[in-house]
Order: C-alpha cells, then structure tokens, then sequence
C-alpha cells in the first residue's frame, strides 16, 4: 500500500503550472538566476558528461530580441528572465571535462573514468543521431529541473517550443554544437492565467508487466 507522506518535492509537482501571462513589474536578480543553474545542473545525465548550455536572457533589449525569434509571444518579454535551454553534441569532446572533478575528489577511481571516457568515444563519436538524442534528453532533464527549482523557490515557468531554433542559435551566438531544445520563462505569475490541465488517467498511459 502506498502512503503519501509529507514532501516538499511532491508538493512542487503538484502545483507546477506552465503559466502563460507573467507579471512584467517584478525582476529577479543575477544571483537567483545563478541559484536556479545550479539546481538545474544537479540533473542527472548519461556517463555525467553535462552537455547541456543555459543562457539567461535577462535584460530588456535582449528579451525584445528573443521576443522576435519566438514568433512575437509575449511571456518571452514579460517573465523575470527566458533561459534558452540547448543540448550539446560531442559528447565526446566534452567527457574528460565533465569526470575530471570526479577523479580529483576521488569520487569515480582513473580506471572507471578512463573506461567511461573510452565507452562515451566509442558510443558517440560516429553516431550522429545518438548524438542528437542525447542533447535533447541531456536538455530536458535540465530544463524539467530547473522548473521544479523556480516552483520551489516560489517561481512560475513555462517550457515553450514554438520558437525559430536557427534564428536564437544565430542571435545569441550559441556553441555550433548546440541543440536549443526549449525556452523556458521563469517569473511571477500575471493575471488570467489557466488552472493546471487535468491529465490523462493511469490505465491510459501505464502497462504493468
């Protein structure tokens, strides 16, 4: 039998929203923005290789620019601040980087770091496509995050696709291995905004085998 106990975690899941109309009086500063990314990066990506890149687009020129490149939709100028939220292909490139800590601090020992380094260039250097899946996987497990963490911290978000994904990979001069793979906003929450959308039932999207 399961019993639900008091959790903050699911507490959060329960109330997240994607929140369409934000409240474009009220800003949030660099360092909450800073916070938010470090949550997100506690997400968990395959071999630990963190291909995932946040900008933070903030400021109001900026924002109008953005604005531009995802079709004219408002809550792109009106949250706090938009985070496009990109993918890394490469892997590859990027594993040695990403496990050095985790040797230093001996948290993973050299043989399993060089044997995870050897798996990941073997797994991905001449898959493009398993190089894609990744980024957005790697992306979405960031982005999923780091809306849980605005929820916590008494935030509203929205992940949005409906954007030009050459055209902001152009204009924010993003690494020409990214894979932007959403926008998110992240605010305070505005006026005539929808109540949560009910879900489909368990027995429509579960099979226990």
């Amino acid at each position: 039998m399961f019993f639900k106990r008091k959790s903050t975690t699911l507490d959060v899941i329960d109330a997240r929203r994607s929140i369409n109309n934000f409240d474009s009086s009220k800003t949030i500063d660099q360092l909450t923005i800073n916070k938010l990314i470090e949550y997100a990066t506690k997400a968990p990506t395959a071999f630990n290789v963190q291909n995932w890149h946040f900008v933070a687009v903030h400021s109001a020129d900026q924002k109008a620019k953005l604005k531009g490149a995802a079709y004219g939709q408002q809550k792109v100028e009106d949250a706090a601040v938009t985070f496009i939220v990109s993918g890394l292909l490469e892997p590859q490139n990027l594993i040695s980087r990403a496990l050095e800590a985790s040797e230093e601090e001996s948290v993973l020992p050299k043989e399993m770091v060089e044997g995870w380094i050897g798996a990941v260039t073997n797994m991905y250097g001449d898959n493009p496509t398993l190089q894609r899946d990744e980024a957005i996987r790697s992306a979405s497990l960031g982005g999923m995050t780091l809306m849980l963490a605005a929820q916590e911290m008494g935030m509203v978000s929205c992940p949005m696709i409906g954007f030009d994904p050459e055209a902001v990979k152009n204009e924010f001069n993003l690494p020409q291995t990214a894979v932007p793979a959403m926008l998110i906003p992240v605010g305070f929450e505005g006026e005539e905004n929808w109540p949560q959308k009910p879900r489909l039932q368990i027995k429509d999207v579960l099979t226990i085998v």
